[in-house]
């Protein structure tokens, strides 16, 4: 019998070769999750389980190119990844503008798992200027949300950083702590927050042992499929977090390097 195809998720992100993350877990995520992934390379990476080594950007033009060849698919969410330059985030920015009302994603991908930076001061400020206006949910971790605040200083807390970007045009921000954890949290869990204009919401995850590679790519794909088939932002987050903790719970530990996610440990939507 024909199937139709799932809701389709529009991936604007770098490909990571080693598989953990960028497009590859972001296609395993969505896939996993429910929707169909499309996915549009912003950069190339040179990297393994350790590190990255090298971040190769890919043009605007070929970027706006291969959106274009995919835009007549009924896309029903996008997920942003890394964006290594200013001039792919423009493009990404034109992208955003050709679907309005279309649910956005953004991974703020700033920082590699094994400490290399992959972003500037500079880029990460027209992030926020550019692209935070069209984002409607940021999936930063305590580090990256520290670093997209513009003009808090660095006595600030969570919200109030989260209030800065809200007030930029961001629609809701889900910060994870598992690299950073909250100072008042046990140490033994692992404590996301979600930021609405409206109220806030706290998930608490048993802390799993190891580093993970790809688990913000995870998260934030899953969270995009589940908003692509339609779940209200609460629920999307809640289902997304639980598909990347057991992903991470059932993942691959080598014998170097970070740990990565099984993300196909056991379907949990049909």
């Amino acid at each position: 019998m024909p199937r139709s195809l799932p809701p389709v998720v529009l991936v604007l992100a770098g490909h990571d070769p080693s598989g953990g993350a960028g497009i590859i877990a972001d296609s395993e995520a969505i896939n996993a999750s429910g929707g169909w992934a499309i996915t549009v390379p912003t950069a190339l990476t040179v990297q393994n389980y350790h590190d990255v080594q090298q971040v190769l950007s890919v043009s605007a033009s070929s970027v706006l190119d291969m959106v274009t060849a995919l835009d007549t698919l009924p896309i029903a969410a996008i997920k942003l990844g890394l964006i290594a330059d200013i001039q792919v985030l423009e493009a990404v920015e034109q992208v955003l503008r050709r679907f309005p009302g279309i649910p956005v994603v953004a991974d703020p991908v700033l920082k590699a798992g094994g400490g290399t930076e992959l972003s500037t001061a500079g880029l990460s400020q027209v992030y926020v200027d550019k692209l935070m206006p069209l984002v409607d949910v940021l999936t930063p971790n305590r580090e990256e949300l520290a670093r997209l605040a513009p003009g808090v200083t660095a006595s600030a807390n969570d919200t109030e950083r989260v209030v800065t970007l809200m007030e930029r045009g961001c629609g809701a921000v889900l910060v994870t702590a598992t690299d950073s954890p909250l100072p008042e949290s046990d140490r033994q869990k692992v404590v996301h927050t979600l930021h609405m204009p409206d109220t806030t919401r706290q998930w608490q995850w048993p802390r799993l042992a190891g580093q993970f590679h790809g688990s913000g790519c995870t998260l934030a794909s899953s969270l995009a499929a589940r908003l692509a088939v339609g779940e209200r932002l609460l629920t999307a987050c809640e289902q997304a977090q639980h598909f990347t903790w057991q992903s991470l719970s059932h993942g691959y530990h080598l014998k170097e390097g970070q740990a990565l996610p099984d993300r196909f440990f056991n379907p949990m939507f049909f």
